[in-house]
């Protein structure tokens, strides 16, 4: 427990509907600094190894049964990133090996042909062919009874992030289980903003824990720290706000879970169907709640409230921008295959990576399709696929979007596919250009468009890029970001300020 001054609520629970809590006025006025922690940040992905195994069956029992629903008998096995010499599933780590599909779905024709050229064709013709695409066969549809959600703020705390004064709050979304009373699930969020702001601020949503400032994250061992202050800080310091958002507290990430969290609540505990949502497209729903809440609290510009991941929170931080028009930008970090890695790109991770047992449940159950060698339907590949990932950035336009990854020699692994996902970008530059805003300035085409040298700012436009010369995160770029973003939201820095005198 810290030192800061903290308010409790009638029992430590406030009805939003009761009780706006959204006034700064209503907090305390003299923040006090917080102290670390002495507790140690707990593992999420630890469990014991009975229940590593009956998740894992539990996994395979529901991958299995999706197959049967498809007609699926046999599926390709996914490349193998470390492999041993002669591994036929070997990941392909050679450029001149990577375009076995050459030629992507043009991102402004339609199906039947015709050309897109003006921004009313996009919105009422193109996005929505495309928009169906992705639903029906890569992340899932949401289906129309998802119940709803009622807010509470738990916690009150006047604390600092980085030295400066913020009141954080924490905030339980309640989702309503009364169809699946077995079924609990509870958003987490942590809601923290500058206590000294003039006025409303932006803010960004990063995919995560759901932590307050003062309590500890787990990081996976071997993270390597960057030299780069953390992203919550360079927020606050910049006069934006932040929410973390606990992925885990909305739909498990495992297969196993799909029967369970906001997946099973809304199918009343039975399995998917083929088109239903994966986790990417659950968790950005919980997102796009969470900005429900956003909307209430006069603190937060809720016009300029963007989304951000890493990893497979950085593809899900790609899904929720592509579908939930209210966030004005994302920072997409390091997302790879699912994300802004194309599908049709043989290099590193594949297709079949997403199709096995292993990451199925973050997509639709009508993925599976595209890794399968033997059913019904004969066997599908990633040339099948309607839509690739180009098209996935498109739907972003024309909000700001950054595109970011790191390098293979700090952990950012070739598997990826950086060079694949420039090229994405690339591709997806004539919408943004369509739609009069402005995409990354390069202009050669996707086949032969060349990722610029680590650390090349491509940021003058709504569609931006960098790679940076960290790891597997993002957070070195988070300062590019914050300018970027800046610039573009007419956001002004708050003076610099001496950081708050420790008690």
């Amino acid at each position: 427990m810290s030192n800061s001054v903290r308010f409790l609520a009638l029992s430590s629970l406030t009805l939003l509907a009761i009780a706006p809590l959204g006034a700064q006025s209503a907090v305390a006025p003299a923040p006090a600094a917080v102290s670390k922690p002495t507790t140690a940040p707990v593992n999420p992905f630890q469990v014991s190894p009975e229940e590593r195994t009956r998740l894992n069956n539990l996994g395979r029992e529901d991958h299995e049964d999706m197959m049967k629903q498809l007609g699926i008998t046999k599926i390709r096995p996914g490349r193998n990133g470390n492999p041993k010499e002669g591994d036929p599933n070997a990941a392909n780590y050679d450029q001149a090996k990577a375009n076995p599909f050459p030629d992507w779905p043009d991102v402004l024709t339609l199906k039947n042909g015709t050309k897109v050229t003006t921004a009313e064709g996009w919105w009422k013709q193109r996005r929505p062919e495309i928009a169906e695409d992705f639903e029906r066969e890569v992340v899932g549809r949401i289906p129309a009874h998802v119940p709803k959600v009622t807010w509470e703020v738990t916690e009150i705390v006047n604390t600092t992030v980085g030295g400066h004064p913020v009141v954080a709050r924490r905030v339980i979304g309640h989702v309503d289980n009364s169809a699946a009373p077995a079924i609990k699930v509870d958003i987490k969020l942590a809601v923290v903003v500058p206590a000294q702001a003039k006025g409303p601020v932006p803010v960004l949503m990063m995919f995560g824990s759901g932590n307050m400032p003062d309590e500890p994250v787990w990081k996976f061992p071997g993270f390597v720290e960057p030299p780069a202050p953390p992203s919550t800080n360079q927020l606050i310091a910049d006069g934006w706000g932040y929410v973390s958002i606990a992925t885990s507290s909305i739909q498990a990430d495992n297969g196993a879970g799909l029967t369970e969290g906001i997946i099973g609540l809304t199918n009343q505990g039975k399995r998917r169907t083929p088109e239903q949502w994966g986790a990417l497209r659950a968790w950005a729903w919980g997102a796009a709640r969470g900005l429900d809440y956003l909307e209430t609290l006069p603190a937060v510009d809720a016009k300029h409230v963007g989304i951000e991941g890493v990893s497979r929170y950085g593809k899900a931080a790609l899904v929720t921008m592509a579908f939930e028009p209210r966030f004005a930008m994302v920072l997409v970090g390091s997302s790879g295959e699912g994300g802004a890695k194309p599908h049709r790109r043989n290099f590193g991770e594949s297709v079949e990576n997403l199709t096995g047992s292993g990451q199925y449940h973050w997509m639709a159950g009508n993925f599976i399709k595209y890794g399968a060698s033997e059913a019904t339907f004969g066997s599908k590949d990633a040339h099948d696929i309607p839509v690739d990932a180009h098209q996935l950035i498109a739907l972003c336009a024309p909000r700001p979007t950054f595109i970011s990854y790191g390098i293979p020699e700090k952990g950012d692994a070739n598997w990826l596919d950086q060079q694949g996902s420039y090229m994405a970008t690339v591709a997806a530059g004539p919408v943004f250009h369509l739609l009069g805003v402005r995409d990354l300035g390069d202009k050669n085409d996707y086949h032969v468009a060349k990722m610029p040298p680590v650390n090349t700012d491509l940021l003058d436009g709504e569609l931006a890029w960098r790679q940076h010369d960290g790891g597997h995160e993002d957070r070195s770029n988070m300062s590019h970001f914050i300018a970027w973003a800046d610039k573009l939201i007419r956001h002004t820095s708050p003076p610099a300020a001496a950081p708050a005198a420790k008690p």
